[in-house]
């Protein structure tokens, strides 16, 4: 999305910047953004995707309640995916130290035992 912090009633690069047309929840939102528009689109189907999911499953047919439960959704599957992140890092950092380790210690074997006596 875009980035610029001015507002629409300024003549700035806000204004000009491209609008993407999306529709979530049978509501249907322009998107200014400087950003890829396919993969905005995505987040849109991936957010509607998930806002039915739950409209489905609830009683409710408040799309407000349903928008924050989806958000809630969405971000416990971010943590969830950043906890994973942390762990797979955490492990990449253990496993690259031992590397190291090992080859610090094979580059400390003295030469005479690394090549074969000249006869």
């Amino acid at each position: 999305m875009s980035r610029d912090t001015s507002d629409p009633d300024g003549n700035t690069a806000w204004a000009a910047t491209p609008t993407i047309k999306v529709e979530i929840y049978d509501q249907a939102y322009t998107v200014r953004s400087d950003g890829d528009p396919d993969y905005l689109k995505g987040l849109a189907e991936y957010v509607d995707q998930r806002m039915r999911e739950i409209s489905s499953g609830t009683l409710t047919v408040d799309s407000r309640k349903v928008a924050i439960l989806a958000a809630l959704y969405i971000a416990d599957e971010l943590h969830q995916l950043r906890k994973l992140q942390e762990q797979a890092d955490e492990q990449l950092a253990t496993r690259s130290a031992e590397c190291s380790e090992m080859l610090d210690r094979l580059l400390k074997v003295p030469r005479s035992l690394t090549r074969p006596a000249a006869s």
